[in-house]
């Protein structure tokens, strides 16, 4: 008989099947029903897991949206996010540069294509990139990057205003990035420079540019598992059909440095348990996946996740390439396609 941790409790394959059927059937469950699938045991996570990724192959096929990103702005940020190695407040030892050139992010772009990506992001550190220099000069690559490498294109350049946006969409981009981060009643304990309500002003704006939104969170940044659940169901109210997952990467210098991360079966468990609430969105591996799945990477592809981001992240390395390219082929899974039209 499996012994259940502290908890944790145990699943029946029957209750499992009941809750996938209601949603392959256009319904949903509950927020109390998500809490029961987040806390079951370790050794029942991958049935979990199995039934997550029936919703995933059901309504998202088997094509992995893999996206990459430029880091085109690094540090000294004003704000004091406890988890962030480019804030200002914090002395993590990473690189600090200003805005790199037109030419050196068109180049960037070319590398994610180079490597399988379906998307492109430009990615800033800081509050905002104000209107002026740098803005345009983002503006100038985005034409040049969609019309001559055929690559889908987004950007995170924080929480810039409506006009900005429009600017844009008219350019040529898709999407905006721009996470919550964490559930509202946990925002104040891991940020006092901004508010969970600009976060959530700035997704609104998004959409009401036209633009589609990327916006999902960390988990690990010592949240409940009740704020876990308060997070996913935020994104569902959001309408949000682009979730990255980052786990924390606890970086020397931060507040959370010495936040020990979520286990690689917590970490699988929140996964399926997104994919529960939110059927048909693009839920993405992003920053954390290396360092704390390790050798289970592959299981996030297999407990519901759809989509990869490739190529290292904002001041931490991911895989190889060539390594993520053979995980998609070992799990019979499409790099997507980009849709330029």
């Amino acid at each position: 008989m499996n012994k259940t941790a502290p908890g944790r409790t145990s699943m029946e394959i029957s209750k499992l099947s009941a809750y996938t059927q209601r949603i392959l059937g256009g319904g949903e469950i509950t927020p109390e029903e998500a809490l029961e699938l987040l806390t079951v045991n370790d050794e029942d996570t991958p049935l979990l897991a199995a039934f997550a990724d029936k919703i995933r192959q059901h309504f998202c096929g088997n094509d992995v949206d893999c996206c990459a990103i430029a880091a085109a702005r690094s540090g000294k940020c004003s704000e004091n996010c406890s988890f962030c190695a480019q804030s200002a407040f914090h002395h993590a030892n990473i690189p600090v540069f200003p805005l790199i050139s037109t030419e050196e992010i068109i180049t960037c772009a070319r590398k994610a294509k180079a490597a399988g990506a379906t998307r492109f992001s430009i990615v800033t550190g800081g509050r905002s990139v104000e209107p002026g220099p740098d803005f345009e000069n983002i503006i100038r690559a985005i034409p040049v990057i969609r019309d001559t490498i055929g690559i889908e294109i987004c950007c995170s350049l924080g929480l810039i205003n409506k006009t900005q946006l429009k600017a844009l969409k008219a350019a040529g981009i898709t999407r905006y990035h721009s996470n919550i981060e964490t559930a509202p009643s946990y925002f104040p304990s891991i940020c006092t420079t901004h508010t969970f309500a600009d976060k959530e002003k700035m997704v609104k704006e998004v959409i009401a540019a036209g633009l589609r939104p990327c916006c999902g969170g960390i988990f690990g940044l010592g949240e409940s598992q009740h704020q876990r659940i308060e997070m996913a169901y935020t994104l569902k109210r959001l309408g949000i059909d682009s979730v990255p997952v980052n786990i924390l990467n606890p970086i020397k210098g931060t507040a959370l440095e010495n936040v020990q991360p979520p286990s690689p079966w917590e970490i699988l468990r929140i996964f399926s348990v997104l994919r529960f609430i939110l059927p048909k969105a693009q839920i993405r591996t992003a920053g954390g996946r290396e360092i704390n799945l390790r050798s289970m990477q592959a299981y996030a592809l297999t407990a519901g996740a759809d989509g990869l981001m490739i190529g290292g992240y904002l001041t931490t390395k991911g895989n190889e390439t060539h390594v993520d390219r053979q995980m998609l082929q070992d799990l019979n899974r499409r790099p997507a396609i980009p849709c330029l039209s």
